[in-house]
């Protein structure tokens, strides 16, 4: 089940949550760092990350479930932000060239769905980043933040599905290695705890990041056909030619 808006906002709103927002949009931004004349989509509770692209994209969207709730946004421009149900977004058929996943796939009512929703409404060549928690990590198994609510996955997992979907995995990266507390010390040693845990210990990130490329529909396997004989024509007897005779027991009576 998806958060509501309100204890989203109010995560992202905290030292903590403004850490985690920060780390995040840093390692989109240096997976796309070009997205100039690209249409980009957030999906999930993707705002305090895709506004990164405001600057540069073509234009950039906001949808949210619709049973999570969403607020105008951005604050200084039109908006851009609108309910959709997870699995029909209004959106033409290759209409956005990226797509952001942020608390959505792990919070959805299915999964494959959502991602089918995805690969239908991404261009041809288009790339999804689905930022999703690490069910080995600790940002996973404490319910004070919102990556300990849905469904976690391992990369396994992430890749089985993406693959199912359609989907290429291209790229992976981890992030949120520090303890998913309040204290001053995590907040002083989470960047050399980001550097040093994508090298030590990188199994056990808070979420996984995962770069997926639209592929092409797979042909459907051409199905082998036995050949059937032809049935027998009957054909009726000649005219004037007489019926066989009974069969009879000679041994009876």
């Amino acid at each position: 089940m998806a958060l509501d808006i309100l204890d989203l906002r109010d995560f992202y709103s905290r030292p903590l949550g403004e850490l985690a927002r920060r780390i995040l949009r840093g390692k989109l931004r240096s997976r796309w760092s070009d997205v100039r004349g690209l249409r980009v989509l957030g999906i999930g509770f993707a705002t305090p990350f895709v506004g990164v692209f405001r600057e540069d994209a073509e234009r950039v969207l906001a949808f949210s479930p619709s049973q999570q709730g969403v607020a105008g946004w951005p604050l200084d421009r039109l908006n851009a932000a609108g309910l959709v149900d997870d699995e029909m977004w209004p959106l033409p058929d290759a209409a956005v060239d990226r797509i952001v996943a942020v608390h959505a796939l792990e919070t959805c009512g299915s999964a494959t769905e959502f991602l089918n929703e995805a690969w239908r409404c991404l261009a041809p060549g288009g790339r999804l980043i689905a930022i999703v928690p690490n069910r080995r990590g600790a940002w996973a198994k404490m319910d004070t933040t919102p990556f300990g609510h849905g469904r976690p996955f391992s990369r396994s997992q992430l890749t089985e599905l993406l693959r199912e979907a359609l989907f290429a995995p291209e790229g992976w990266d981890e992030a949120l290695f520090m303890p998913p507390v309040e204290r001053g010390l995590v907040f002083r040693s989470a960047v050399p705890l980001e550097r040093l845990g994508s090298r030590l210990w990188a199994p056990f990130a808070g979420v996984h990041i995962v770069e997926a490329s639209k592929q092409a529909v797979r042909p459907l396997p051409v199905r082998s056909t036995r050949r059937v004989a032809p049935a027998r024509i009957l054909r009726p007897a000649p005219i004037g030619v007489p019926a066989p005779a009974p069969h009879r027991d000679v041994t009876s009576g």
